[in-house]
């Protein structure tokens, strides 16, 4: 029997090896690739869907403050409620809109300086050092004169600070750390319960919180308690007010403000859930029938029972 002998010429070359290992590379660049845009395609879906969200959830905010506007201006022969809620649905988002007039909290720029020093003994401070924060509210907020301005500029100078009081009223509640001498502890329980909007130098009972109540010149423990036992047993007018504090009581009121502050709640069918704050103040001139005044958006509730019991 013969035996055939290998023809040698069919055996693969190195240069065939060096194609084949390319090929591979080739091959695997390519899936490399394809999973890399894969990933980019999937994040700029989601990103697109964030965006959308972000989109709608500002035109629901919108439509949420024009009807808080329109409930507050309308009809314009009864009186405007102070606070109240309301919710709607549209599309796959649920929303409810809660507000509150601004007269439930304390003016910085407007309340007198028993009523400032009523509060802040009203959240933990001792009488004397109650009457001086109050002092320096009120120092920071004024405009100088020349036989005081020393004075006050040379108490922020002499604690080694590099400003000197605003003058003018305060922008922002948040001016209260700029104050000097006031704790950042009495800080921090003043500021969910004051405004610079309301242009009040009293405080609208009905709405307003406990330590409020309690800031009144002349209350006591139990008168505090006895009122807040009662103002909900009443319909919230200056008639009940006289009732229940006495005609002569000063610092305290049954009316609102032009300015309201709204809480919109989002919840999209998604799970994503947003919630805005603006401060609205209502208007009769003009084309618009309020103006902004401040706006902030996925806040922790300062204070969640202040101005939000259903009426």
């Amino acid at each position: 029997m013969r035996v055939r002998e290998r023809d040698s010429s069919f055996q693969p070359s190195t240069q065939d090896g060096f194609i084949i290992v390319a090929v591979l590379w080739i091959l695997v660049a390519l899936a490399a690739l394809a999973s890399i845009y894969s990933i980019y395609i999937r994040n700029s879906a989601l990103a697109v869907s964030v965006m959308d969200d972000e989109i709608q959830a500002d035109a629901l905010v919108s439509a949420g403050l024009q009807l808080t506007a329109y409930r507050l201006t309308v009809p314009k022969e009864a009186q405007r409620p102070t606070r109240g809620q309301f919710g709607f649905r549209l599309g796959r988002v649920d929303i409810v809109v809660r507000y509150s007039s601004e007269a439930a909290r304390i003016d910085l720029n407007a309340a007198p300086k028993p009523l400032l020093a009523g509060f802040f003994m009203a959240i933990g401070t001792p009488g004397e050092d109650a009457d001086r924060y109050a002092d320096r509210v009120i120092g920071w907020r004024q405009a100088p004169k020349r036989s005081d301005q020393y004075d006050e500029g040379a108490l922020y100078r002499s604690s080694g600070l590099n400003y000197l009081p605003r003058g003018a009223p305060f922008a922002h509640v948040s001016e209260l750390w700029l104050v000097q001498g006031l704790p950042p502890a009495i800080i921090g329980r003043a500021l969910p319960l004051a405004t610079v909007y309301s242009g009040r130098p009293d405080i609208n009972v009905f709405d307003a919180s406990p330590e409020l109540i309690a800031a009144l010149p002349g209350m006591t423990p139990l008168r505090t308690a006895d009122f807040l036992n009662r103002r909900d047993t009443v319909p919230p007018d200056k008639d009940s007010l006289a009732r229940l504090l006495g005609p002569s009581q000063s610092g305290a009121t049954a009316e609102g403000s032009d300015a309201f502050r709204v809480r919109v709640s989002m919840a999209f069918h998604n799970g994503w859930r947003k919630e805005v704050e603006a401060i609205i103040l209502l208007q009769e001139a003009g084309d618009e029938p309020f103006q902004v005044l401040s706006w902030r958006a996925d806040f922790d509730s300062d204070r969640p029972g202040l101005a939000e019991r259903p009426r």
